[in-house]
């Protein structure tokens, strides 16, 4: 998987090894490890793209879900998040409205990771998955409506 720029994912690294992971965590982890609803709610959907939107209030977190399709997303609002990813980092990351991130998924590469809210003001994101970059659609972490 690589970003727009080569870049490692948003945000400062401040844990490793699942350091400060719950039990509840992993479990989600495990059970969502092919979760490919990437968004809070479908706003579009054609042969080429899915449009998401993702909007969370102060505490609130989308659940672990896994990116397979090249995709970017930007976001609407400044804000605060924390995001948890299955290779056990943990990073805080700070967006100003605008910032927008593009990755590119090689044959079996994903990203599986959660997003919570961590600031005190809501967040507001969309991501738009490009179903038609030469991969098969349905499968181990595609979302079918």
């Amino acid at each position: 998987m690589t970003n727009d720029h080569g870049l490692p994912l948003a945000g400062t690294l401040v844990a490793h090894d699942h350091e400060g992971w719950s039990a509840a965590l992993h479990a989600e982890f495990a059970e969502n490890a092919h979760n490919g609803r990437v968004g809070g709610r479908l706003l579009s959907e054609t042969d080429r793209v899915r449009v998401w939107e993702i909007r969370l209030a102060p505490g609130e977190r989308l659940p672990a879900h896994r990116h397979v399709l090249d995709y970017f997303w930007t976001a609407l609002t400044a804000g605060r998040g924390r995001q948890h990813t299955a290779d056990g980092t943990t990073r805080e990351v700070a967006y100003e409205a605008g910032d927008t991130r593009h990755f590119t998924f090689g044959p079996g590469e994903f990203l599986l990771h959660d997003l919570e809210n961590s600031g005190d003001t809501p967040l507001l994101f969309t991501t738009v998955e490009f179903k038609d970059a030469g991969r098969p659609q349905e499968g181990p972490g595609t979302w079918v409506g």
